[in-house]
């Protein structure tokens, strides 16, 4: 009997193990951590004469700085590596990285696969065209090409209001923002359907900005926040604390400023995009509450 209950209880430790991580025992025993990135979501994580820079990349670069506290490791190794909508998950969930601050939107769905920190930032989804074009809403896009990024819920949100109002769009998924903002510069897509704050990015740092536009109205709010490995509190609650400092310090709204009201690389042009009252309302309460 007690042999059937010691490994009853064996079993039990085991299986635990097995689903919950421990990141910082992982980071402390190799002396490293792995931040993801992403390559075109600005102004939050992207690449800047090859260096991954922006208002995501600062919030990864202080977790950082916290785990090298936590573990008296000043020396510890950051090895970064970019990431998709379509692979940042799997990424993750497998180990590859540590950390994911982009432009990930924090939902239930996601929430099964991955833990979320608490939110950075709300937004929703637009589009973005060519003046030229003359689209002004979604209406106009019936029958018509348009594009989104594979793996995002913006993609997941315009097959559904497709068929909802009947508009009979063709979705051609590309591989990256800059892929899917590129088939609209070409003029393969009518419109590129994604976070509002990700087409006023990549709008600023086009050839020639004048010649874009954002319409629309914005189909759904959803939070941004930085994804972790599942069922690891002790890292969830590093992380959390450290936005939390951040946003009681006011260092994360200097940071908002610096990202999203004043020049940004590189072509060192203001979004101009102040702060959301959802943002206000989470830096007074922090929440790490998902889309539904």
């Amino acid at each position: 009997m007690k042999t059937s209950a010691l490994m009853a209880a064996v079993a039990l430790c085991a299986a635990t193990g097995a689903q919950a991580a421990d990141t910082l025992a992982k980071i402390a025993e190799s002396g490293k951590i792995t931040l993801a990135y992403r390559e075109s979501s600005v102004p939050f994580s992207y690449l800047d004469g090859g260096k991954p820079i922006g208002f995501s990349v600062e919030l990864s670069n202080a977790v950082v700085e916290a785990v090298k506290k936590k573990l008296n490791k000043p020396n510890l190794q950051v090895a970064l590596m970019p990431v998709t909508s379509q692979n940042r998950i799997p990424l993750l969930q497998n180990g590859t990285v540590d950390l994911e601050c982009g432009s990930t939107t924090n939902n239930t769905a996601r929430g099964k696969d991955v833990n979320f920190a608490i939110n950075h930032f709300y937004t929703g989804t637009r589009l973005l065209v060519k003046k030229s074009s003359n689209v002004k809403d979604y209406a106009d896009l019936a029958k018509k090409t348009i594009t989104s990024t594979t793996g995002t819920t913006n993609a997941l949100v315009m097959r559904k209001y497709n068929a909802e109002k009947n508009l009979d769009m063709d979705i051609v998924l590309a591989k990256d923002h800059a892929d899917a903002f590129l088939l609209v510069e070409s003029g393969r897509a009518l419109a590129f359907a994604m976070d509002d704050i990700l087409l006023y990015g990549l709008k600023a740092n086009a050839k020639t900005p004048a010649d874009f536009d954002v319409v629309g109205e914005s189909l759904q709010v959803e939070p941004y926040a930085c994804m972790l490995p599942k069922d690891d509190a002790a890292f969830k609650k590093l992380v959390d604390d450290t936005f939390i400092g951040m946003m009681k310090s006011g260092e994360f709204e200097k940071l908002y400023t610096r990202w999203f009201m004043q020049p940004i690389p590189p072509k060192n042009v203001p979004l101009n995009l102040p702060m959301s009252e959802q943002l206000r309302d989470n830096i007074k309460a922090p929440s790490d509450k998902p889309a539904t």
